[in-house]
């Protein structure tokens, strides 16, 4: 498998807000029925925390065996497909995130990357996803976002043309999000990656067909309108991920967030929503399959 070079420490903690503790946080008590992580940056924490064989490792002994490996750059969809052949445990998707497309297009390379993008999308049938794409207001400026959704717009269509799941990042634009859906029209299978939005949002995407991904944010405790999210939608269109390295649930936030994690925010949707532990995680599991085009 292809060693991806690891992000700057500095562009990791970028993304986080701030410099963090880094010690990995002890394993959680296991979970009485697998799940899969459908959201993780193995690539990112490679070489920096500990080595992928270990981080898939430690994720299965705590009850999460599969994981979905999300490239959201050139070199991160590179690593994807590779990591996907290499480990039965993997799956992966591919796409240029939000902020990396104006980045490409102003050094005129779009058009060439999304050509790789389609290409690796097809490299492999452990390739089960485009994204994460999408649009985000938050690190993009103005000068940048008619790039983002040109971008949005030609992932949704690859999703459509090859049968992959569409995995979504939306930061600060869930209004706008919807409208490209809307305008270009949903893939059969279409995930809102780290859902961010209110109930009122939940529904909006529910209507048009979108799984739901909960992660670590579900357990903050300025999180109230996510967690009404969680309550108001359905058992079979709720996921389950980490976007690790980031977004570590409590009492972790902070540390570098892996697979191995999950239960505490699989324990926490069980909670808010008042669902027995196994019946959520057997929803959780099966929705999965589902949102990814079959087991693994």
């Amino acid at each position: 498998m292809t060693q991806r070079p690891t992000r700057s420490r500095a562009a990791t903690e970028e993304k986080s807000g701030a410099r963090r503790d880094r010690e990995r946080p002890p394993a959680p008590e296991p979970l009485p029925h697998p799940v899969v992580d459908n959201h993780c940056h193995l690539d990112i924490a490679d070489g920096e925390w500990w080595p992928t064989e270990q981080a898939i490792a430690a994720a299965a002994a705590v009850g999460v065996p599969r994981i979905v490996q999300i490239g959201c750059d050139l070199p991160g969809a590179r690593w994807a497909v590779d990591a996907a052949a290499a480990h039965d445990a993997l799956v992966a998707g591919v796409a240029l995130h939000p902020n990396e497309a104006p980045r490409l297009a102003a050094a005129g390379g779009l058009d060439e990357a999304m050509a790789e993008i389609e290409r690796l999308a097809q490299a492999h049938d452990k390739v089960r996803a485009v994204g994460e794409t999408g649009l985000d207001r938050f690190r993009t400026g103005e000068d940048g976002r008619a790039t983002q959704v040109d971008s949005f717009r030609r992932h949704l269509d690859l999703a459509k043309r090859l049968d992959k799941t569409l995995v979504i990042h939306d930061r600060d634009a869930h209004d706008e999000v919807l409208e490209v859906v809307d305008a270009e029209g949903a893939p059969e299978r279409w995930v809102m990656h780290c859902f961010s939005g209110d109930a009122e949002v939940a529904r909006a995407c529910l209507d048009r067909g979108a799984y739901l991904s909960f992660a670590g944010p579900v357990t903050f405790k300025n999180a109230a309108p996510l967690r009404n999210a969680l309550v108001v939608a359905p058992l079979d269109r709720i996921l389950v991920e980490t976007d690790a390295p980031y977004l570590t649930p409590t009492p972790y936030r902070g540390r570098p967030n892996a697979s191995y994690l999950v239960p505490l925010t699989v324990r926490a949707m069980a909670e808010v929503r008042g669902e027995d532990l196994e019946t959520l995680c057997r929803a959780l599991d099966r929705n999965t399959e589902e949102a990814f085009g079959g087991p693994w």
